[in-house]
């Protein structure tokens, strides 16, 4: 925005501080100056110098808060964060990376000249990194049209850093099918699909990581390094390694030489980075000619001392512990290399106090006269006061509102209270006496008392620099169970019931060749399923991960019995719930008056732009409460992702229509900290909040409870203290529950007769499946916000080997910067041992444990003191997963995270990020006991999901899993295991759909070809297995000539031109479905005679097919015990062309 560039041309100390630092009169120091004002001098000096900058601060936190402020201030990102790299010491299966590639995207810019401004601290400035001139080698640039064979592309890649995968899952990673290749270079916003013909790079597409399906077309891209150490040549590399082993004996190095000859990656090769680059290269060799800001001097060399003791002590312990070497004990600069730096640089001191700054001659001092204020928290009237006092002033005044919508409403509200106010877009005239309203924040508003320029702002939320694209939502975005199958998982056949996956087998049959899924069956029974049938078969997903899954046997009724009884019972509950619809229908609810100026203002105050899945929630919500049926409303998204807002607009809503609102909640703390949330949002609306809970003591629960009566509380959060019979509302409105599943049946019961014929809304934090709210559509209203919050943290993610002096880093590490630490020990009765035992590991640290066998006081004790930072470490179970948010717990140690699934890893993993501080996990096993296979295949899962992101979708479904469980209740979890999770939801939208008198979805009857057509998808053509399947599976599931040449699409986009037998496998999936719409059940082909075999005999289709038509002659109908028309094939016929024209002739 111009305004922040302009304001500072009439300001006498910034024109000198400019011209020092253009004339290279430097070092110089300014003083006065507070974080708001020196972003504002970087942001202007870069729009009048030009060139590039480094701006260094004392810790991350600041270093985010000046990027944000430079980059709201311009109005676009011009300013990027550099951070701190954790270096991986110790032996390791698996870390995240996403740091590692935000620095490489960093460092690709400064060389490039798209990064303007780099802010960092100076630990991550000193870490050692790749250096430039080996980055420039490694970063080249390819467009359409070129030259550049693939299998070499694929060596430089490698050779990048790279790792080769069957699908690109996140930044680092290739895939290479035939002529097309994917990848993810660390700085691009999405992956990139390179199409080739021959050697020539025919097209380059982005591509949508979750369908893999391409988006945008580009001209040319650029491919940078995937990691900081890259390994040039390996034989090098282990000459340079067993040059070391000569000199000194060392287990790890020995072990490290022979994973490097046998080419396996070493994970934790930041430990030889001297080995690798000797001159050890750090972020001042990317900025050679840099202007160099720095932001307090002296807290910048207090931290890097911190930084730099720390460092040297966990170098003498992994020393001892034989996992470093001796010559290679150096990984960053020190304090003399960083003065050093700013000596022979352009370098400004930017200073909050007049300080002596020593070590440095200084050229010139600079006074500026400059103001920091508070943000703005959304109150009129205080606005109104503070805008006053500066106009008193003669002030021109610039108002940050946050989001654009919030702006021109604002802007509008000023103009009538009589102010001469105005939204702009670019700020760029400044006029005494005017106040100008745009979009953005910044961390505190400011003045510059001697320039007349005052700038308030809202709450800083990150709005405005650099916005992400919004996702595109697909319909066929929806997750397929057998994408993810492999060897040894159990399955459902629709027909045969639970087997056991054996692989996909080719078999050839006079001639032709065709892939079958192998299925093993209980005893020594096997099916064959044809490719063309895969559709009938689904991932078997059972509530119990760990528990044997009974297999059936073929051709007995076992399997029909065992569906029949789940069909008879989601019958009833179909019943039920409709019955309970109906009701619902019938009953007179209040209908709430529509939105007024009041509702929009409070949610104009909201601090940050709401997804789309947020208000199209809040729209259906709004649309219930409106009419006079009583709402019944499950809201459903992840900790985090806003239920609590669309909530709260709801209470908003029924408050203003003189209705009273209750906010169940499950626990006491939880109560607390939702009163909390409303306190602060609700603000200095006349709406009266209260609290009933054991926070209040009997005189105060009295009180609460007569208010209630009487009308006098508005809003109300409790426990189930709230639906107790001496509790009476004078007017209740709307009731919204948190975590139903939490509370016990006793209390479901009440709530139903407490809350009859009023609104209804349930949170929930657990995923319910969009495939359930289908098939329970109108009997369930359910709003689901799957939809991620922007703008999140990664948490830097270890998968390792457990042992204590690891754990006791970790909680030591977490510790020194004030943070609290989560140590997950699922095992109840030994837990306080656990505890005692890292209270051993750790002393000083105040260690306490929760699970949830204690009683509800005592896990509120014990949430309370962890809230105020009492207790330093919490040994728990996975109660944590529904616990309240603790936003100074930041580290994450989970112990034996082979036994937990990968859902409940990566829910829990979201109890830590919650600040501004940096989160780490660490999932441990123990390597020495015997692995379960389901353990091993967990384990193996666990550390892809952490290095490469993938097995989302496994985690997803888990969830959802979980979410039916808690929706459908513990009687239905029964039957869900009996038959499996997708067979369950196919029979549960069968009975809703037969109650309600419309057409089933799925047909009973379902068409078997068995003819002479190549029909497979070659190896050669999909190598990965899962890949194959999945595109098997979407061939098989093809209803229409739409879908046909949607499927097509995919697989040329993602694997280029098919083969015609692939052809052939999506010809026979369009007979299979028109033949089933005919009633014919199998299509056999035998010698040159094709059968069609017909369930209910339709004369006049019959009479069609046999009046024949040119390529359809020779056909007979036999209508004996099997009736079925028999056609011949004429010489040099294809069977599916004859297929085609039989069809046709009975679909007349």
């Amino acid at each position: 925005m111009e305004f922040f560039h302009s304001i500072l041309q009439n300001s006498g100390p910034y024109q000198r501080l400019k011209d020092a630092l253009k004339d290279e009169n430097t070092p110089i120091a300014g003083y006065g100056l507070s974080t708001v004002h020196k972003s504002n001098l970087a942001m202007a000096a870069y729009c009048d110098l030009g060139g590039q900058f480094l701006l260094l601060c004392p810790d991350e936190r600041s270093a985010e808060r000046t990027c944000d402020n430079i980059n709201n201030m311009y109005g676009s990102p011009l300013a990027q964060v550099y951070r701190q790299k954790d270096f991986v010491f110790r032996p390791i299966e698996g870390a995240s990376r996403e740091f590692e590639y935000s620095r490489l995207a960093v460092l690709g810019g400064i060389l490039d000249g798209s990064c303007k401004i780099v802010v960092t601290t100076a630990p991550a400035a000193l870490q050692h990194t790749i250096p430039p001139q080996l980055y420039r080698q490694n970063s080249f640039e390819v467009g359409q049209g070129d030259e550049l064979p693939v299998q070499q592309l694929a060596a430089r890649l490698v050779a990048s850093g790279y790792i080769r995968r069957p699908q690109v899952d996140g930044p680092g990673q290739f895939s290479l099918r035939g002529g097309i290749l994917d990848i993810f270079p660390p700085q691009a916003a999405q992956p990139l699909r390179l199409e080739y013909w021959g050697d020539e790079i025919d097209t380059i597409c982005t591509f949508d990581l979750l369908s893999q399906r391409r988006t945008d077309q580009l001209e040319k891209i650029a491919i940078t390094p995937a990691k900081e150490v890259l390994i040039q040549e390996t034989e090098d590399l282990v000459k340079r390694l067993q040059k070391l082993a000569a000199k000194q004996k060392n287990e790890q190095l020995a072990a490290d030489i022979e994973r490097a000859q046998n080419g396996v990656e070493i994970v934790d090769i930041d430990r030889y980075i001297g080995l690798c680059y000797p001159q050890g290269a750090t972020l001042f060799d990317y900025l050679e000619d840099a202007v160099v800001f720095t932001s307090e001097l002296n807290d910048i060399l207090v931290e890097l001392d911190n930084f730099l003791w720390q460092m040297g002590e966990d170098i003498q312990t992994l020393l001892e512990e034989g996992l470093l070497v001796e010559k290679l004990t150096t990984f960053c600069g020190d304090k003399g290399y960083l003065l050093g730096q700013l000596g022979r640089r352009r370098t400004a001191f930017l200073e909050t106090f007049s300080r002596p700054i020593p070590d440095f001659a200084l050229k010139d001092l600079i006074d500026f006269t400059a103001i920091s204020t508070s943000c703005w928290s959304g109150q009129m009237q205080m606005l109104r006061e503070e805008i006053d006092g500066q106009l008193e002033k003669s002030y021109c005044l610039l108002i940050l509102a946050g989001t654009e919508k919030s702006a021109r409403t604002l802007a509008h509200d000023l103009q009538k209270d009589g102010y001469s106010a105005q939204y702009t877009e670019s700020g760029k005239d400044i006029v005494a006496g005017r106040i100008y309203v745009a979009t953005g924040s910044l961390s505190a508003g400011f003045e510059y008392p001697e320039l007349r320029v005052g700038v308030i702002t809202y709450l800083q939320t990150n709005v405005g620099a650099g916005k992400r694209r919004a996702k595109k939502v697909r319909k066929k975005d929806a997750i397929t169970s057998l994408e993810d199958i492999t060897k040894g998982d159990y399955v459902v056949h629709i027909a045969h019931g639970i087997g056991q996956f054996d692989g996909v087998t080719q078999l050839e049959i006079q001639g032709v060749k065709k892939d079958y899924l192998k299925i093993k069956y209980s005893g020594k029974d096997v099916l064959f399923v044809p490719v063309t049938q895969l559709d009938l078969v689904s991932k078997y997903i059972g509530p119990k991960e760990d528990k044997r899954v009974k297999l059936n046997r073929l051709h007995s009724t076992e399997w029909q019995k065992t569906k029949q009884r789940v069909y008879a019972s989601v019958r009833d509950m179909a019943d039920e719930l409709i019955a309970l619809y109906a009701s619902r229908a019938q009953a007179k609810g209040f209908a709430f008056s529509a939105d007024n100026d009041w509702q929009r203002e409070f949610e104009e105050r909201f601090e940050y732009a709401e997804t789309d899945d947020q208000l199209r929630c809040i729209q259906e919500i709004k649309q219930d409460m409106q009419s006079l049926r009583p709402m019944d409303r499950i809201l459903c998204g992840d900790v985090g992702f806003g239920k609590t807002e669309v909530a709260l607009r709801a209470a908003f809503k029924c408050v203003l229509d003189s209705k009273q609102c209750a906010i169940l909640v499950p626990t006491t703390i939880l109560a607390w900290q939702h009163y909390q949330n409303l306190l602060k949002r609700i603000g200095d609306f006349p709406v009266k909040v209260e609290l009933l809970s054991r926070f209040r003591n009997a005189k105060q629960q009295r009180e609460i409870i007569r208010q209630l009566r009487t009308g006098e509380v508005d809003i109300v959060v409790g426990t189930h203290r709230l639906i107790q019979k001496d509790v009476k509302f004078k007017d209740l409105g709307l009731a919204i529950i948190d975590e139903e599943q939490r509370f016990g049946v006793a209390h479901k019961e009440r709530f139903k007769e407490a809350f009859k014929g009023i609104d209804l809304l349930t949170l929930s934090a657990t995923p319910i499946p969009r495939t359930l709210n289908m098939a329970m559509s109108g009997i369930r209203d359910i709003s689901i916000i799957d939809e991620a919050p922007q703008d999140r943290h990664p948490i830097q993610t270890y998968v390792v080997e457990h042992s204590d002096v690891l754990v006791a880093d970790a909680i030591k590490k977490e510790l020194r910067r004030g943070g609290q630490v989560y140590y997950l020990y699922n095992k109840v009765e030994s837990i306080e041992s656990r505890a005692a035992k890292i209270a051993q590991m750790v002393p000083g640290a105040s260690v306490a444990f929760a699970h949830g066998k204690m009683t509800e006081r005592e896990l509120s004790s014990v949430w309370s003191q962890l809230l105020d930072g009492t207790i330093d470490v919490l040994v728990c179970t996975t109660i944590i997963e529904t616990g309240v948010d603790v936003a100074n717990c930041n580290t994450l140690i989970i112990e034996d995270a082979d036994r937990l699934g990968l859902s409940q890893l990566y829910q829990i993993r979201g109890r830590v990020g919650r600040s501004t501080k940096r989160a780490f996990a660490y999932f441990t096993f123990k390597r020495g006991k015997v692995l379960t296979e389901i353990a091993s295949k967990r384990l193996t899962a666990i550390r892809e999901f952490t290095s490469f992101g993938s097995g989302f979708k496994i985690a997803m479904r888990d969830l959802e899993l979980r979410g039916a469980g808690n929706l459908l209740g513990a009687q239905q979890h029964g039957h869900m295991e009996a038959v499996g999770y997708d067979m369950y939801l196919r029979l549960l939208a069968e009975a809703v759909s037969e109650k309600k008198g419309e057409e089933r979805p799925y047909k009973n009857e379902e068409c078997q070809v068995d003819i002479q057509v190549d029909a497979y998808i070659p190896e050669t053509y999909i190598e990965s297995l899962p890949s194959r399947i999945d595109i098997y599976k979407k061939i098989a599931a093809i209803a229409s000539r739409q879908e046909a040449d949607d499927v097509l699409d995919e697989i040329i986009d993602r694997f280029s031109d098919p083969p015609r037998s692939v052809l052939g496998l999506i010809d026979v999936a369009l007979l299979r479905n028109q033949a089933a719409g005919l009633d014919i059940t199998e299509i056999v082909q035998r010698e040159d005679t094709i059968y069609f075999y017909i369930g209910r005999p339709d004369m006049d289709r019959i009479s069609r097919a046999l009046s024949g038509g040119t390529g359809a002659k020779n056909i007979v109908f036999n209508a004996g015990q099997k009736p079925y028309l028999a056609a011949r094939l004429a010489a040099g016929q294809k069977p599916i062309d004859l297929i085609k024209k039989v069809l046709a002739l009975m679909e007349l």
